[in-house]
């Protein structure tokens, strides 16, 4: 394997979970809500996903298990936003601490334990073409279906006669109601997508990315995903690209402490977090870029009474 191999591995096993994340979070964010709390579902998903593998020695039961996880939380933001019409900023904020605490909690008795590693799947000859064959064709399932679902998102937002009633939804819940669509059917669903994304991507973690738990492993990934949403203009391709991007920049800062490169390991740590803040200043100081496909009632609470 040539360095530049590994390193493009590296750099897919860095964004798979930054780009499930992101796709999910895209489709709660294209519905209208603004759901803060991705980084609490993710480690639940994460915690979850290890317990389940854990005590059934099936990594595919730890998908499932984050699944649930993700969408479980997802539905106590979603009740909270829907159903009370609480501030949404509000209770995503309480979802990631909430996450935060319960996972620390329930993983507790998990740290140091060996994890189940998510086995690759080797397509017969494909995954033997020299170079090609390991990047393409000798990955997990979750790196193809993060792939089949910005693939999936695509399609269901613009082609699909739902997808053009959720994006109805996200520009103007009022007219939407008019028209006879359910304005809070389409956003639990959404929020239920995204919690199930967001599963997905802490399930990733602890089973692929590294097989063990160790409390918050998160790391502030679930903040990067929401960033890309922005980064991405709420388009998935433009998501797959940066959460590729901010892959990039997470492994670099990796290899080149290996490397020795006399630069504060404090420092080239944050650079991830660096380059999300650089983004978000870029994008907000051009009021004509920040508004491109920005869903008009983001974050807008809608209670048909009113």
């Amino acid at each position: 394997m040539t360095m530049f191999e590994a390193i493009l591995l590296t750099v897919i096993t860095a964004s798979t979970p930054l780009l499930l994340a992101a796709i999910g979070e895209l489709v709660v964010e294209r519905a209208g809500v603004l759901n803060l709390g991705v980084e609490g579902m993710m480690v639940m998903g994460a915690v979850m996903g290890f317990a389940a593998a854990q005590w059934t020695g099936n990594p595919y039961a730890g998908i499932v298990a984050a699944v649930f996880a993700g969408m479980g939380m997802s539905l106590i933001f979603g009740f909270a936003t829907q159903t009370l019409v609480s501030n949404q900023v509000a209770s995503g904020l309480a979802l990631t601490l909430l996450g935060q605490g319960l996972s620390g909690m329930i993983g507790e008795g998990f740290v140091g334990r060996p994890g189940v590693k998510l086995p690759a799947l080797d397509i017969p000859y494909l995954s033997d073409i020299p170079f090609l064959g390991p990047i393409l064709f000798s990955q997990d399932i979750l790196v193809y279906l993060s792939f089949a679902l910005v693939i999936g998102v695509a399609w269901f937002l613009f082609v699909s006669r739902p997808g053009l009633k959720l994006r109805a939804v996200g520009d103007n819940h009022t007219s939407a109601h008019a028209l006879g669509i359910s304005v809070v059917q389409v956003r639990y669903l959404a929020i239920l997508f995204g919690g199930a994304c967001s599963g997905l991507a802490g399930a990733y973690l602890s089973l692929a990315y590294t097989p063990q738990w160790v409390e918050n492993m998160t790391a502030g990934r679930g903040w990067i995903a929401l960033a890309l949403v922005v980064f991405g203009s709420w388009r998935p391709w433009r998501v797959v690209i940066g959460a590729y991007l901010f892959g990039a920049v997470w492994i670099s800062q990796l290899h080149l402490q290996a490397a020795g490169s006399g630069i504060p390991s404090q420092l080239l740590s944050s650079l991830p977090y660096l380059a999300t803040i650089i983004v978000l200043v870029l994008i907000s100081s051009n009021r004509r870029l920040s508004l491109i496909n920005t869903p008009a009632a983001l974050g807008k609470s809608f209670v048909p009474e009113r």
